[in-house]
């Protein structure tokens, strides 16, 4: 069976967090129907909280510590990502876009990627559009067309469907991520950032 490279970024800061719970949910549902499609998949998740320090650190010194670097590497080398922020004050989570920021220009360009985020309530569901697809469509990715935002209000009735479209709507992206991932020739392993060296090589350490 071939297999293709799942990177799952959430950006969620508090645990547990909704926004990792949406990020499991579309990478459940992506890996679906990619094994449907014949597929194997292999999931990396990313988790931004415990990389904070790093990234702050590399946006000081350019250099990033062995985690960070674990995971730029990882999703310059993915065949698909799942990237999910919190919204706060209508945008992006400010440790998401640092994150992004610490990224080579050219790691997600042509990835197929799914964009989500969690708020507070539906009115911060345009943050999709304005904020987060503009930012992936400067980094030349290939966004699915849905995008898929969960309120609070929307877990409560996630499991009826006859009640939530979350569901369908996690189904639909799903769909659009596994078709996108599964017409490309699998990436090369090894990213952009192997020959990089971590600031303890710099400094002469491990």
């Amino acid at each position: 069976m071939p297999s293709r490279s799942l990177v799952v970024v959430s950006g969620g800061l508090s645990q547990p967090s909704s926004t990792r719970l949406l990020a499991d949910r579309l990478t459940e549902a992506t890996v679906a129907d990619l094994a449907a499609r014949g597929i194997d998949t292999v999931v990396e998740v990313v988790e931004l909280r415990p990389l904070a320090h790093d990234v702050v650190d590399m946006t000081l010194t350019g250099y990033a510590r062995p985690e960070l670097a674990a995971a730029q590497s990882a999703l310059a080398g993915a065949d698909g990502v799942v990237a999910v922020s919190p919204v706060y004050a209508a945008s992006y989570a400010g440790l998401f876009k640092s994150f992004v920021d610490v990224l080579d220009p050219q790691a997600l360009r042509a990835t197929p990627v799914l964009l989500g985020a969690t708020g507070g309530t539906v009115r911060h569901s345009l943050a999709l559009e304005h904020a987060l697809r503009p930012l992936f469509a400067y980094l030349q990715a290939d966004v699915v067309p849905t995008t898929v935002f969960a309120a609070t209000d929307d877990w409560a009735d996630a499991g009826t469907e006859q009640v939530s479209p979350l569901p369908a709507r996690i189904r639909r992206a799903a769909g659009e991520l596994a078709a996108r991932v599964a017409a490309r020739e699998p990436v090369a392993r090894g990213g952009l950032y192997d020959a990089v060296p971590s600031f303890e090589e710099m400094l002469g350490g491990a």
